[in-house]
């Protein structure tokens, strides 16, 4: 949904989300498990619990986080209103911010430790904008980016999404977005 304002609303309609079980899945230390919360908060937990490796919380929508869970997270990515809902995130040792039209940021225990301008784009839906972000951010920092450089990959990634009509539109390669984003930051400097 859309507000008055324009801004995207996250309605939530559980159906399979809410029958959703890890029985038999297992991760492995080599990967890495990012999740929302639309599945349910125990089966985040549970998957925090059962994931070694590297794990991912895109606590969307917002609501009180367990310390447990926000103690596995090695990064959580929340947009600016989920930031101000969830007040435990000043403490998290890695909190991705998105900011829409003003790009995004990155915080280790509440201090500011990089920033990314959004990508100039056309809007024509901004839902799966949020989820383009996040995949595109997780790939980038596994990949050995630094956080400027995996902010603004994904901020590319996200102006890509709401470029399209689709709610889920084919995106470009993210190798694509690595070149074009460090060849713009080589540019400016």
């Amino acid at each position: 949904m859309v507000d008055r304002d324009g801004e995207n609303q996250i309605v939530v309609c559980p159906g399979a989300n809410s029958h959703l079980s890890l029985d038999g899945v297992e991760f492995g230390p080599e990967e890495t498990v990012l999740c929302q919360l639309e599945v349910g908060l125990p089966v985040v937990l549970e998957a925090a619990r059962k994931t070694p490796g590297y794990f991912v919380l895109n606590a969307a929508p917002a609501m009180d986080l367990p310390a447990e869970l926000l103690e596995r997270c090695d990064l959580v990515i929340v947009n600016e209103s989920e930031y101000a809902l969830i007040p435990a995130l000043a403490a998290a040792k890695l909190v991705a911010v998105t900011y829409g039209k003003d790009g995004s940021a990155m915080f280790e225990h509440g201090r500011k430790v990089a920033e990314a301008p959004s990508a100039s784009v056309t809007v024509a839906n901004t839902v799966g904008a949020g989820d383009a972000f996040c995949a595109a951010l997780v790939l980038s920092l596994r990949q050995g980016l630094d956080y400027t450089h995996a902010l603004a990959v994904a901020n590319a990634v996200g102006a890509d999404a709401v470029g399209h009509p689709s709610s889920q539109p084919d995106l470009a390669q993210l190798g694509y977005y690595m070149k074009r984003t460090a060849a713009a930051a080589d540019g400016a400097g």
